[in-house]
């Protein structure tokens, strides 16, 4: 257990900061998940929301020299290859800029000793020459994780990476696998969605339950080595036909309406081969949680929440 240690969590409202909240709360964690809203969030057990913006970096010195967090797990910032084609500055200020913000706060407060992981993306590419951006997310993640460590490095702070695969589990994830189980609960209910499409039946992609990455983000503020990436991932890829496959024995529905073709915008851009999470591996994680036990849940939140107008 954690003994009440304090832990700083970004972007408490999201997909993953539900769930890293509740989990390390679980733990004895005393958490403190920022948002800017509590609107529509549920308690946290032996946790508390706090409000600020990042962008707000007053702010966030106040907050950071109230509650003096032993960790911090910076999951906030935007998350979508398509939108970040519409506003990549705010990409740019959102991914990039609020960590420096954050990570200004924790120096100017004299917490050289907190520990802080940052949550990176597989979709970063390299800032060698020559550069080969893909996309304005891509670049808003490369230019994060490369000011995230020089920053530690700059100012002696206790900075790591996670770069995470797909996550899955149940929650607000606009991830391919939360997208196609709203389609599928869509028929379910009786209604004609559009067809679902898929650019390729054969890409592959290392998915990885939710549940099980915060648990190694647990891992990496307790034993990760300062300043180094770690990749967390299952280290198993499938394809999206195995995907489609694998829903299809959770559900009575026997045709899914799926097309292969022209993206939908739930398979965006290719992805390099995952790599392996050894280190993960050798600090004792691994990935627990059964893969259809994870299917089972995504279908199961929107069948209880509802995806008729989503």
């Amino acid at each position: 257990m954690a003994d009440g240690a304090a832990v700083l969590i970004t972007g408490a409202g999201g997909f993953t900061g539900r769930h890293a909240s509740r989990r390390f709360a679980a733990r004895g964690y005393k958490v403190f998940a920022l948002v800017r809203s509590k609107a529509g969030l549920p308690a946290i057990e032996g946790g508390e929301y706090v409000f600020s913006d990042l962008t707000d970096q007053a702010g966030i010195r106040r907050l950071i020299d109230r509650i003096r967090p032993q960790f911090v797990l910076h999951l906030g910032g935007k998350n979508s290859v398509p939108d970040s084609w519409s506003n990549p500055l705010l990409y740019i200020e959102s991914n990039v800029m609020t960590t420096l913000y954050l990570l200004d706060a924790l120096q100017r407060c004299g917490l050289r000793d907190t520990r802080i992981l940052v949550a990176g993306s597989r979709l970063k590419f390299g800032l060698e020459r020559p550069l080969l951006p893909t996309h304005p997310y891509g670049l808003s993640k490369s230019l994060q994780e490369a000011a995230a460590l020089s920053w530690g490095k700059l100012f002696d702070l206790g900075v790591m990476i996670a770069e995470p695969g797909n996550l899955v589990g149940s929650g607000p994830s606009t991830g391919i696998c939360s997208l196609l189980a709203r389609h599928i609960v869509r028929l379910e209910r009786g209604e004609s969605p559009s067809p679902f499409r898929l650019s390729s039946a054969d890409a592959r992609r290392d998915f990885l339950d939710v549940r099980d990455a915060v648990d190694a983000y647990e891992m990496l503020l307790r034993q990760g080595e300062v300043g180094e990436v770690y990749p967390v991932c299952s280290g198993q890829e499938r394809s999206l036909a195995e995907l489609v496959r694998d829903f299809s024995h959770l559900t009575a529905t026997k045709d899914l309406n799926i097309q292969i073709g022209a993206s939908s915008g739930a398979e965006v851009l290719p992805q390099t081969d995952p790599p392996l999470p050894q280190a993960l591996w050798s600090m004792g994680w691994q990935a627990g949680m059964a893969w259809e036990q994870t299917l089972q849940d995504v279908l199961d939140y929107f069948r209880k929440e509802g995806t008729a107008s989503s």
